[in-house]
């Protein structure tokens, strides 16, 4: 556990290669570093010690020959036990906040988590060392989908459906699942050395999370900002949910271009138009087709009808629309605007109607006549055959599609028409588009504000209604025997719907609760306030601690999570909920691939940490750049696990040397000497002089380096003040005297 407190404060520091000294050419004139303007809080070493051996703690430095990170457990937990991760309350000194983004409770370790930790514990550990009253606030995510697929194939593998247990009791199983195994993402982020304060660990679905969450619900929609509609979404047919625009993933796959003939009502065997699809089984929703009003090869047929094949003769207008590609395929768009969203907003624009030929599982419903009942892949096979036969399939070619898959189950997602819940995004998306302009949202790296500028000036309606028994239920009730698009209650409770309905109804009224939960973002985008204890804004934490200071998150959920925190938070806060975003890229292999199970080149945080330690873990993942991605490789890793046993080496040479723990006047004598100043400074030794000064550089560059978040300058200043300096020079020269004049070391 050495570079968990070494590496994460000024403790070992170092200039630029340009200034460091050569101790043979030292001498009194030069310039003089003040730490005065640092509140490092002094820790009386001897006690600490004394207490830590005491203990068992640390392994003793007379006997292991390297350091044995198989022992960093016990030290992290001594380090909690003595309760140093939680914050030491100053009322007149600003609090460093940072939310940990939470993990999904079904998630295991990955190089994303240790590369979280690793940043979030340098800022934590730094500012806790400045003397701030310093809060990590750690917690797990519910998850909706993911923990619900995972709960569902553990039952399908007892041969037990969903829908035979029912809601309450697939919920109550849900539950038993989170309480075995919800803790693991917790206890693998422990062995990180993550330094949180874990008495304020919270969950999603706590009871005060899901309060304000409710509230939040209730006062979007008493905003005017929450409303219910058939839209055009993405719909998961294994989930049967829909899912949102940024949860979805597009892939470049094999497939093919489907030509299909489609007869001109009224005219001669010649007169067809030929249609080019990806989708033929999607063909029962046509509602017209249409052309180029500048394809001079169709001109003569707009205004005329077409017959949708396999559908017993219902005709289509032929119409021309300038946003049809002329070049693509045959030139000829059939338009089903309940299965495609480009078809879907050009049918709105024009005024068509929308058929829906598909049910919720993926199969045909019965406006697809003979197909009904069938899968959607499985019609689109017997639905070619038999074109074949009737002679309207013209050929089948070899296309490159662009897929869209769940981020989740992996499958095709479908585009579906469907009732959801939304919320109105753009009058949120301005409060937080000014909070960048006006400075009181810094993003780093800045490159990344144009990303989120643009975004959020484009920003489409969120859809936060999911078809899920597990998550946070919709607040809204429902009249019996009433309308359920017109006739719903808000509330925060069953017992609150209820009176407002007996208020509205009568007293016999019979009321029922929406079926579906919300998506699990909208409860993570009220995380830095919810988990302080809002929507009560007298809590002491909320008052203490609220606005939080930092957001580190990777950059590629910086739309799923990050932008919409700093909407609700503006919404619900009247303030902007963090003051800075930083950034982290993607892990890579040592190739610069993306790491994927399918090219067998993961590497596994914890496997990684049995054979090279933590300490080398982290020094590799914090030398990297804000927003850019890192090449991990072995080598990388070999070299700082040598750096950590140096600092072992280091550190064992250092206790060999100090006076033994009842010798008082030595002690006392050490404890009390002033290195700041530099009357005492000058009165070392020419080696502790000239380390003492080399140090005094080398916390002023890196404390610049820690205010800008250059993390990865700190670790390469500290590591060459610390081999070179230190190690190869200061305890060299220590050695010649302790060894054969019997002198000693103030430092």
């Amino acid at each position: 556990m050495l570079l968990l407190m070494a590496f994460s404060g000024p403790s070992f520091l170092h200039p630029s290669s340009a200034s460091r000294l050569n101790p043979l050419l030292f001498t009194k004139h030069r310039r003089s570093f003040a730490l005065s303007r640092f509140r490092f809080r002094r820790l009386h070493q001897r006690q600490l010690a004394v207490a830590a051996s005491a203990n068992g703690v640390f392994t003793s430095p007379e006997i292991a020959k390297t350091f044995d990170f198989a022992s960093e457990e016990r030290i992290y937990k001594w380090w909690e036990s003595q309760g140093y991760f939680r914050p030491h309350y100053d009322q007149d000194t600003v609090p460093f906040v940072i939310s940990m983004p939470p993990p999904n409770v079904t998630g295991s370790l990955h190089m994303g988590h240790a590369m979280f930790v690793t940043l979030e514990d340098i800022m934590v550990r730094y500012n806790r060392m400045k003397g701030r009253p310093t809060l990590w606030l750690p917690g797990t995510d519910h998850a909706g989908i993911a923990t619900q697929l995972v709960v569902e194939r553990m039952l399908a593998s007892e041969g037990i459906k969903r829908v035979e247990l029912g809601r309450d009791e697939f919920t109550k199983r849900v539950w038993e699942w989170k309480e075995k195994y919800g803790g693991t993402i917790t206890n693998q982020i422990k062995r990180l050395g993550a330094s949180c304060d874990w008495t304020k660990e919270h969950f999603t679905l706590d009871d005060q999370l899901s309060r304000a969450v409710i509230e939040a619900f209730v006062r979007l929609h008493e905003r005017g900002l929450i409303y219910q509609g058939s839209y055009m979404v993405n719909w998961s047919p294994n989930l049967q949910t829909a899912v949102s625009d940024l949860e979805v993933e597009y892939s470049e796959e094999s497939g093919t271009l489907y030509h299909i003939k489609y007869r001109v009502a009224g005219g001669s065997s010649s007169d067809y138009l030929t249609v080019a699809t990806t989708r033929p089984e999607t063909l029962f929703g046509d509602v017209a087709i249409a052309v180029n009003p500048q394809d001079d090869r169709y001109s003569k047929y707009v205004g005329m009808t077409a017959i949708v094949p396999m559908t017993y003769g219902r005709h289509v207008p032929i119409i021309s629309d300038k946003n049809v590609d002329k070049d693509f395929g045959t030139g000829v768009l059939k338009i089903s605007p309940g299965h495609d969203h480009n078809d879907y907003l050009l049918a709105r624009k024009l005024g068509l109607p929308i058929l829906n030929v598909m049910n919720k599982d993926g199969t045909l419903n019965k406006v697809a006549g003979l197909y009904c009942g069938l899968d959607r892949f499985e019609a689109r096979k017997k639905l070619w055959t038999d074109l074949e036969e009737m002679g309207l399939a013209v050929k089948k070619e070899a296309h490159t599609l662009r897929v869209p898959r769940s981020q989740r189950g992996g499958e095709i997602i479908e585009p579906l028409v469907s009732k959801q819940w939304f919320v109105t995004m753009e009058p949120l998306a301005e409060k937080a588009l000014r909070a960048v302009e006006k400075g009181e949202l810094t993003i780093i790296p800045e490159r990344f504000e144009k990303i989120y500028n643009h975004w959020l000036s484009n920003i489409k309606d969120w859809c936060i209604s999911r078809q899920l028994w597990w998550g946070h239920r919709i607040p809204v009730w429902y009249i019996v025997g009433k309308n359920p698009e017109e006739d719903y209650i808000v509330a925060r409770n069953a017992d609150e719907a209820l009176e407002q309905a007996q208020k509205k109804y009568g007293k016999d009224v019979e009321i029922y609760q929406d079926p579906d939960v919300l998506d699990t973002w909208f409860s993570s985008a009220l995380w830095p306030f919810s988990t302080l204890g809002w929507p009560d804004e007298t809590a002491e934490d909320f008052k203490r601690f609220y606005p939080t200071t930092m957001l580190e998150t990777g950059h590629d959920i910086l739309f799923f999570w990050v932008a919409r925190m700093v909407m609700m938070g503006i919404e619900f806060t009247g303030t902007v909920p963090f003051s800075y975003i930083y950034l982290h890229g993607l892990i890579r292999d040592s190739q610069g691939r993306k790491m994927s199970k399918t090219l067998g080149n993961v590497i596994d945080p914890l496997d990684t940490i049995k054979e090279f330690g933590t300490d080398a873990l982290r020094f590799t993942l914090a030398l990297g750049t804000a927003g850019q991605d890192l090449n991990l490789s072995t080598e990388r890793l070999t070299s700082n696990k040598a750096f950590t046993n140096k600092l072992w080496n280091a550190g064992k040479f250092i206790l060999q040397n100090l006076p033994t723990q009842n010798d008082s006047q030595s002690w006392d004598s050490i404890l009390s000497f002033e290195f700041e100043k530099d009357d005492c400074l000058l009165k070392l030794p020419l080696p502790e002089c000239w380390i003492v000064s080399e140090l005094h550089s080398l916390i002023d560059v890196v404390t610049i380096s820690y205010d800008k978040f250059f993390f990865g300058d700190v670790g390469r200043d500290v590591y060459n003040f610390f081999w070179g300096d230190f190690a190869d020079w200061y305890i060299e020269a220590s050695k010649a005297r302790l060894y054969q004049s019997g002198g000693t070391s103030q430092s």
